[in-house]
């Protein structure tokens, strides 16, 4: 009985691991959703809130969190100071430096990131990947982030975030960011 429970749990996480990798993130050559220009500096610069929450493959959430984010823009570095506090009352703070490389693109730094956060804005539209030594409750997992923004309205931004682990999806992040 235990063994037949097992070997349909594995055939459910096959089935939903095939279904999730035939849904892949957006990409940037869709077409834009509104007629809004999202400009990180612009969006990011001051005091601004999020509120979140980490999903796995299942589409069980695992962990809330808020977070208050201070940026700072010079005309060429956009630094953010992220204050996370989770659900279970833990905190973290993560400290983004992140680099205009062109007109449209970006490369950043933080603790944990393996290399260089690259990204490109598009429109209403971000994208940001990057490989990061993600702190978990019991030390930290290395993922990797396809980290999807649209802006809404001036003042508020959606972001999801497919995180994966060897190639493979293990779950997302849904973020709401708003302006102070």
């Amino acid at each position: 009985m235990k063994r037949n429970r097992n070997r349909n749990k594995a055939f459910a996480f096959l089935v939903i691991t095939a279904l999730t990798a035939c849904s892949g993130p957006p990409d940037l050559g869709d077409k834009p959703l509104s007629d809004r220009t999202l400009n990180l500096e612009e969006f990011f610069e001051g005091k601004s809130v999020a509120h979140g929450q980490f999903q796995d493959v299942f589409g069980n959430v695992q962990r809330r969190f808020d977070v208050q984010i201070a940026g700072t823009w010079d005309g060429r570095i956009l630094k953010l100071v992220e204050d996370f506090t989770y659900d279970d009352g833990e905190t973290e703070q993560r400290i983004w430096t992140l680099e205009k490389t062109g007109k449209d693109t970006w490369k950043g730094t933080a603790p944990g990131v393996i290399g260089k956060a690259t990204g490109q804005e598009n429109g209403d539209t971000f994208n940001w990947t990057y490989r990061i030594d993600l702190p978990v409750r019991k030390g930290t997992m290395r993922v990797d982030f396809d980290d999807w923004m649209w802006l809404l309205t001036d003042d508020r931004l959606l972001n999801r975030a497919y995180v994966s682990r060897f190639g493979i999806r293990i779950g997302e992040a849904i973020i709401i960011f708003e302006k102070k």
